[in-house]
């Protein structure tokens, strides 16, 4: 049993171990190229690496997942504490030395390692249709094919909007699929006759088990066809909707169909678009997704969090492996237009934004110049990241400059206060606070 004064030495400790962290970078071919890019000019701010004008940059990574771990800054001491191996101490290695940092509860149920993993994605063209698996299919997933699904944890995650932001999540209502079906000749081509029939005479009234049955078989016919055949229809598709677009204005689903096909011809993806809904965010506005709910992004910057996988299951509109049979066996093809999070105030500076996953919630903060912000001590982990401005981070009576591109971990019960020199923008990842306060 530890003493109050042990357990306030153990609480100082924590205080002093606030980390900047030097974080990876991915390069996918769908990200913005060069200076364009947020995620590059994160990059270069946070690690120094030059930015190359041709190169896309799709993601900046703040974590401790293996295919894009962040590093303690190349410190041998950090706020007064040894970092445990100065610039090649990997985030993951530390804190499986320092498992107090993380706080009980999280050590309790996730073990020495960061239940969340931290992004930003700059989209410049539409990510893969896909899907992300549930804890029981991944761990089968990761077991037999390793090297595509690198690890065994499901994936839930939540997308918050920095600019305009576009994606197509799930898949439309009822009503809205019929009437695809009545407008889009091209898919009738695709999947036949049979399967729109049984689309067009079910009704809500058939029961939600029956109208999914009939959604889930008209959607892996769609998918499954022939590569021949989907060349065929999508090119048919798209000369049509040019040539209607010189008499008519088409509808937005119609114009999104139009430009997914510039950027992957002759993809099943091109067609497959009409089934999901269109989502369009504001800056500020965020999108969850759960387990084995269809997705993928279209265009703009967000702040992305999800549990610490990178399991994905894709079915079109990339070049990347595809798993069609894995991925249309696996969605809920639950129907109707996703939840949108304008999150809710917890000071005047700071918005939270909270999905209903354990493993993360979101914080964006907006700091007026010579403002402060306090966030209270809780009992998980914490990482910010600086998108805009500079100021002060403060940890009792520690302080230190933090300006954009900087990343920072702060240990469980740490209280941190941020005051700012110019107008400031951070956002904060962090265990979602339902689980801790439910303990």
């Amino acid at each position: 049993m530890k003493t109050v004064n042990s357990m306030e030495a153990d609480l100082k400790k924590q205080r002093k171990l606030v980390q900047r962290l030097m974080c990876s970078v991915q390069n996918y071919d769908w990200g913005r190229k060069g200076a364009d890019s947020l995620v590059a000019r994160l990059c270069q701010l946070n690690s120094g690496a030059g930015v190359e004008p041709d190169l896309s940059y799709a993601e900046f990574w703040m974590g401790t997942h293996e295919s894009g771990p962040s590093f303690l800054v190349k410190s041998g001491v950090q706020n007064g504490v040894s970092n445990a191996g100065g610039e090649d101490a990997s985030f993951k290695s530390w804190l499986s030395k320092n498992p107090i940092v993380l706080g009980d509860n999280v050590l309790s149920k996730w073990g020495c390692d960061l239940p969340f993993l931290f992004k930003v994605l700059s989209v410049a063209k539409a990510l893969s249709i896909q899907a992300h698996p549930d804890k029981e299919l991944a761990k089968t997933l990761h077991k037999l094919q390793p090297n595509v699904y690198k690890d065994d944890n499901h994936k839930p995650e939540m997308a918050l909007a920095i600019t305009d932001f576009e994606a197509l999540c799930g898949f439309i209502s009822l009503q809205e699929l019929k009437i695809v079906l009545q407008n889009v000749p091209e898919i009738v081509e695709l999947v036949g006759t049979v399967d729109v029939n049984q689309v067009l005479h079910i009704n809500e009234q058939d029961g939600e088990e029956k109208v999914k049955s009939v959604v889930r078989s008209i959607f892996t016919q769609l998918m499954t066809a022939s590569k021949e055949m989907t060349t065929k229809v999508v090119s048919k598709l798209t000369n049509r909707l040019h040539m209607e677009s010189q008499v008519k204005p088409l509808t937005e689903k119609e114009e999104l169909v139009l430009r997914l096909e510039k950027q992957y011809s002759a993809d099943i993806g091109v067609i497959s678009a009409f089934f999901f809904n269109h989502v369009k965010l504001n800056p500020g506005e965020a999108l969850y997704l759960g387990a084995n709910e269809p997705h993928a992004y279209i265009c703009g910057e967000c702040i992305e969090c999800m549990a610490t996988s990178d399991n994905v299951v894709r079915a079109g509109l990339t070049p990347k492996h595809r798993d069609v049979e894995t991925l249309c066996s696996m969605l809920t093809y639950k129907q109707g237009f996703p939840e949108i999070l304008k999150g809710f105030p917890l000071s005047p500076y700071i918005t939270r934004y909270l999905p209903p996953f354990d493993e993360f919630e979101v914080d964006s903060c907006i700091l007026p110049e010579g403002a402060t912000a306090l966030f209270p001590a809780i009992s998980g982990p914490s990482v910010f990241l600086v998108t805009v401005g500079e100021g002060t981070m403060g940890t009792g009576s520690y302080k230190d400059a933090i300006t954009e591109g900087d990343v920072l971990f702060a240990p469980a019960n740490t209280e941190i206060s941020i005051t700012t020199s110019s107008e400031l923008q951070l956002y904060r990842a962090g265990v979602n606070s339902r689980f801790l306060q439910a303990l």
